[in-house]
Formats: C-alpha cells, sequence, structure tokens
C-alpha cells in the first residue's frame, strides 16, 4: 500500500513538472525559467534543491557519530553558502544577465578559462547527483521489502525525474520544488512532533543529546583538528558559489532584490529546518536504543526509515516518504539540468556556433538525458559509499579550481586571464597531490589547494606586472 502511495506521488509530481513545461519555448526559459520566478518561488527551489538525500539521512548519521563539529560541511557551511551568495554575488551576476555562470568566466578570462571551469563544474556534480540517485534506491528497496533491488529503484527513481526535468527544465523544477517544499517541511515537521513525543518529550531528546556531547561545535586547539575543521566548513560554503544551479535560481528570479533575497532566505531556513532530521534521529535512540545502536554500525542512514517503518502509524509513514522523496527529487532534477546546460551552452555551442535556438533547446534535452545516463552508471558503481561523502567530495574540486577566479574576477580589477589561470592549474594540481599522497592526513587537500590556487593568482596576476616595472626602471636607470 505504501509503495503504491509513493508511485501516485511520483506520477502527479511528473504531472506537475509536464504542466510546467509548457512555458518553455526557448532555452532561456529552459536554463532560467525566462527569469520570471517570484521571491518565493526563488526561496522554494533555493531551499527544495540544498534539502536532499544528504540532509534527511546523511547529516543526521553524522550529528549521531561526530556531533555538531562533524556537520560544519552541511548544513552550517552549505546554508551559509547561500547567504553569501545573496549578500556579495547574486546582485552583480543577475545585472551580466547570463545563462550560466561559465558565461561569467568567458566574460571575464576569455574562452580558455570558461571550458576549463565549465569542465571543473561538470565533473562535480556526478558526486552530488549520485548521491540522490543512490538514496532513491535505498527508499525503493526499503519500501519494497528489498522485492526492487537497489539498483533497479535507482533506475525507476531517475526515469521519474527524467520524465519532467527533460522537457520543462527549470520551470519543472522550480514549480515541482515548490510543492515538494511544502510536502517535505509539513511531513518532517508533523514526524519530529511524533517522534518527540514516543521519546518521552523533546526536553528528553534535548537532554540526550546533551548528555552524549552531541552540541558540542569547536575542534580541539591543535593546528591539525583546526585545519580540518576549517577545510571542511569551506568546502561547501565556498566550493558551491561557483556552481550552475545556485547561479540558475539568482538568475531565474524576476528581479535583482528576489535573486539576493532568495538565496539569503533560503540559506538561513535551511540551516535552522536542518535540525528536524537530527532531532528525529536522537529521538530513535531513545524510542529504539538497541536497534539504534546495531545500525549506526551496520549503515546510519537507515536508523529514520527504520524508526519509521517500525514504530509510527502508516499516515506518518506516508508523510515521511513523501517528505524524503520529495528532498531528494528536488535536488535531484536541479542537479541533472546544471551540469547539462553548462555542457550544451559553454562547450558544446563552440562546435556549432551558428545553431538555432530551437537546435540549442534539443541539444539540453539529448544531454540531460546522456548525463543521467553517466549518473545512474556512476552511482551503481559507488554504491556503499555514504551520502554525505559522496556530497562533500562533489564540492572539493570546484572549490580548489572554480572559486578564486570567481571571487576575484568580480571584487579585484587587476585580476588576469593569465591569474586565473595559474589559479585553476595550481588549485587543481595542489589539491591533487594531498589526495593521493601522505601529505592529505597531516593537511587537508581542499584547504591547501584553497590557498594555492589564491597564491596562483596573485603570481600570475602581479607578476608579469611587477616584471614590467623592474624593466622600466632598469631602463630608467641606464637613461641616466
Amino acid at each position: 500500500m505504501l509503495l503504491t502511495l509513493v508511485i501516485i506521488y511520483l506520477l502527479v509530481t511528473i504531472g506537475i513538472g509536464l504542466y510546467a513545461a509548457k512555458r518553455v519555448k526557448n532555452t532561456a526559459d529552459f536554463a532560467i525559467a525566462g527569469r520570471h520566478l517570484p521571491l518565493i518561488m526563488v526561496v522554494t527551489t533555493t531551499f527544495a534543491t540544498w534539502f536532499g538525500s544528504e540532509t534527511v539521512l546523511g547529516i543526521p548519521a553524522k550529528f549521531i557519530e561526530n556531533g555538531l563539529g562533524g556537520v560544519v560541511e552541511d548544513p552550517f557551511g552549505a546554508g551559509t553558502c547561500l547567504i553569501l551568495v545573496g549578500l556579495f554575488f547574486a546582485g552583480k551576476l543577475y545585472r551580466m544577465t547570463l545563462l550560466t555562470i561559465s558565461d561569467y568566466y568567458r566574460e571575464r578570462f576569455g574562452r580558455t578559462v570558461e571550458v576549463v571551469c565549465s569542465v571543473i563544474i561538470m565533473v562535480s556534480y556526478l558526486g552530488w547527483v549520485s548521491a540522490q540517485v543512490t538514496a532513491l534506491g535505498l527508499v525503493f528497496n526499503v519500501l519494497s521489502a528489498g522485492a526492487i533491488s537497489v539498483p533497479l529503484g535507482m533506475v525507476i527513481g531517475v526515469v521519474s525525474i527524467l520524465a519532467y526535468t527533460l522537457f520543462g527544465g527549470m520551470w519543472s523544477v522550480a514549480l515541482t520544488d515548490f510543492i515538494q517544499m511544502i510536502i517535505l517541511v509539513v511531513g518532517l515537521t508533523a514526524i519530529a512532533i511524533f517522534a518527540g513525543n514516543m521519546a518521552g518529550g523533546a526536553d528528553k531528546v534535548i537532554d540526550l543529546a546533551t548528555s552524549r556531547d552531541l552540541f558540542k561545535f569547536w575542534p580541539e586547539p591543535t593546528f591539525k583538528d583546526i585545519a580540518f575543521f576549517l577545510a571542511a566548513a569551506v568546502t561547501i560554503m565556498f566550493g558551491s558559489i561557483p556552481q550552475q544551479d545556485v547561479f540558475q535560481r539568482v538568475m531565474s528570479a524576476n528581479s535583482e532584490g528576489a535573486a539576493r533575497k532568495g538565496a539569503v532566505i533560503g540559506g538561513v531556513f535551511y540551516i535552522l529546518f536542518a535540525f528536524v532530521p537530527m532531532f528525529i534521529v536522537v529521538s530513535a535512540l531513545i524510542v529504539m536504543p538497541e536497534k539504534t545502536a546495531d545500525l549506526l554500525k551496520e549503515d546510519p542512514q537507515k536508523v529514520m526509515p527504520t524508526l519509521v517503518l517500525e514504530y509510527m502509524p502508516f499516515a506518518m509513514q506516508v508523510l515521511f516518504f513523501g517528505a524524503l522523496l520529495s528532498a531528494i527529487k528536488s535536488t535531484a532534477s536541479a542537479t541533472l539540468l546544471a551540469p547539462s546546460v553548462t555542457f550544451t551552452e559553454n562547450i558544446w555551442r563552440q562546435f556549432r556556433p551558428h545553431t538555432s535556438d530551437q537546435q540549442q533547446l534539443r541539444t539540453m534535452r539529448i544531454t540531460v538525458l546522456v548525463f543521467s545516463t553517466f549518473v545512474l552508471t556512476y552511482a551503481i558503481y559507488m554504491q556503499g559509499t555514504s551520502i554525505y561523502e559522496m556530497v562533500s567530495g562533489a564540492y572539493q574540486v570546484t572549490l580548489v579550481g572554480a572559486f578564486i577566479p570567481l571571487v576575484f574576477g568580480l571584487y579585484w580589477k587587476r585580476a588576469t586571464t593569465q591569474g586565473a589561470i595559474f589559479a585553476i592549474v595550481l588549485g587543481l594540481v595542489t589539491w591533487l597531490l594531498f589526495m593521493v599522497t601522505p601529505a592529505g592526513e597531516v593537511f587537508p587537500g581542499q584547504l591547501a589547494g584553497l590557498l594555492a590556487s589564491l597564491t596562483g593568482m596573485l603570481v600570475g596576476s602581479l607578476g608579469p606586472q611587477a616584471i614590467r616595472n623592474a624593466h622600466a626602471s632598469h631602463h630608467k636607470l641606464a637613461g641616466l
């Protein structure tokens, strides 16, 4: 019965998405909803995109194991990212009327930087979308009591998202996000209240979390602990700023004010609401202590689904899986769309510069289909990797490769193309060296890559200028 209701829900969201697809007439409609979204829809689509499988399943599992300090990356870093986008990036980028974030790199630094940053951005999505696909497979496997295997569940999930993303693009994503966010907030809030009551009241849940030292946020005052804490904090906080899905939400707004406010409100709401799944999982420690202890050893991501399926009435089960699917589908649809639009606009278009807008739109849809196949294959191959780790790893590549050129390009007039290339190359090479050598165990690779990228930007931009100045001084002295 529960599986039947879930399938009906999937069909309803497909119907809503296809209804929204009627508004897609050109590439701007498909990529950024024709810049027509009001503030409320910018908030809901921003929040819904961030609130994915890792927030419902991954973050609570990490929180139970490591406390608040273990989830500094997400939700704290992720929510702060949206706030920073709203405060410092949305206005400047919105006024440039671009279709993708990679268009900015082309306008500021030229074709080479555009292509390299496009590839970096596209690669980063593989892990994030795969995390959502993995969660979809898990949901169908749990709901069918093992009758549907995890890989088959992944296929069903991807097909259900493709059914509307392929035709409606950003319009379908925004409208389904709006509906899904309502279901998500109502569903998880109701489950949190029910779980709190089962545990003997919210105060009992908070007391248990306090006794287990789960509210400890700051690291030990050692260089290594502080370095790894900072690295975790900036991974999504900075690494997700140069991302196409964030950019799409900013550019889809119907005004600059809506673009700025939507990101800030979405970020604040995300951080606050991410505590709800954490509360539910701590409640599980009281309601089913032995079962929870076993699941924490086996797979912490199964604690919440088990609590709902085995200890809650049918109505709560429907609410939970409706909320979980809403979280996953809203994130997955956005993250399938973003790299596909980037590839078509910033890489493919250069080989076919004279194609019409309708041909370009068709290419975007084909790319969504192809990218979905890649993601599905990767997700099946990566089975067993934690959802939280998949998402975390996805942002490191944009942090070390694309963040510094974006910030310095917007805020430093002396930033040059050579500086941007140096920043990308040094950042990526340093990060990879730390990833494959024991150095990464002593100092976090993504932080080393970020510092190297910053050095590359400064040296690449100021170096030639300093050499020219030195030559000029030498000629003056020679003249004297």
